[in-house]
């Protein structure tokens, strides 16, 4: 038996070449099954485009989106200088689309950081200790569960009062549940297998073991329900602009524009139908890709 460290040792020892060369051959595999997913790339299209929209809105707006001109009061699509037309008090429809991605991206990005984080340690906390820690925090989650969501939102901003970030606070408030029943899950067939109980062995506490071992082990699941549950955040955060709960007047908002116009939904349908389509073709992209993800991460896939 060769000795400790030696070259026996040394040779079957994972070097740190070894570890990119085997990451980068699973992110080519990675890569080989997303491009047969042509709807998962285009679901990654439409993001990136948000992306750069969101980013670029000072430079690609043509006008100001607060500025209004009631002169050119509820002009048509095509008309000179307003690429998407006008709504009822003459601000540029296409600028205040441009803007309002920001708006729909920082939406997004705060749920998804807060919701998340709260619902994996509430799950896992109840999955790993059980008993009456277990109970109580299901108790919650279903008590949670219970109403829907946009109604449940409506009841926290009501309290809170109107506005962007109360409305980014009670959607995050309301959409923690999920999370919290599937990292249970999780956690509950974890508990008691052979990995976790070696890391017991070695002398870890529980704090070491949820944050080191079985939150890693829960992300992948997470982070496909965040995906295919964006869209359901954006609808909602739309709902209570359009409203009157969420963004205030004059942000352009997309919820809130699609509630400015729907009083010329018959004539002017551009007004209140634009706003209507760029929510569609978000909501359309998270699904999108969170499909594409869920196969991707599918442990019994195991297709290059």
């Amino acid at each position: 038996m060769a000795a400790r460290g030696g070259p026996s040792a040394w040779l079957t020892s994972e070097t740190p070449a070894s570890r990119l060369q085997a990451r980068a051959v699973r992110g080519y595999l990675a890569w080989r099954r997303l491009r047969r997913n042509p709807l998962t790339l285009l679901g990654i299209a439409i993001l990136l485009a948000l992306v750069l929209v969101a980013l670029a809105a000072p430079w690609l707006a043509t006008h100001d989106p607060l500025a209004q001109n009631l002169d050119g009061r509820l002009l048509p699509p095509g008309s000179p200088g307003h690429l998407l037309g006008t709504d009822d008090l003459g601000r540029d429809i296409f600028s205040r689309l441009v803007h309002g991605a920001g708006i729909t991206l920082t939406i997004v990005a705060l749920v998804a950081l807060t919701a998340p984080a709260a619902g994996l340690l509430i799950g896992t906390l109840a999955g790993y200790l059980g008993g009456w820690v277990d109970g109580l925090l299901m108790r919650l989650t279903d008590i949670v569960l219970a109403f829907p969501r946009l109604i449940l939102a409506l009841a926290f901003v009501a309290a809170l009062g109107p506005g962007i970030e109360n409305a980014i606070l009670a959607i995050a408030i309301t959409a923690w549940p999920p999370y919290a029943r599937l990292a249970r899950a999780e956690t509950l067939t974890l508990r008691n297998s052979d990995y976790i109980s070696a890391i017991r062995l070695q002398g870890a506490g529980t704090p070491r073991i949820l944050v080191g071992h079985v939150m890693p082990l829960c992300l992948s699941s997470v982070i496909v329900r965040v995906t295919l549950d964006m869209a359901g955040i954006i609808l909602t955060a739309a709902g209570l602009g359009f409203l009157g709960l969420g963004a205030q007047p004059p942000t352009p908002e997309w919820g809130a524009m699609i509630s400015a116009g729907r009083r010329f939904l018959l004539d002017q349908w551009w007004v209140a139908t634009l706003p209507g389509l760029a929510i569609f073709v978000v909501a359309l992209g998270f699904n999108l890709l969170g499909d594409g993800l869920r196969d991707l991460l599918d442990p019994r896939s195991d297709r290059p």
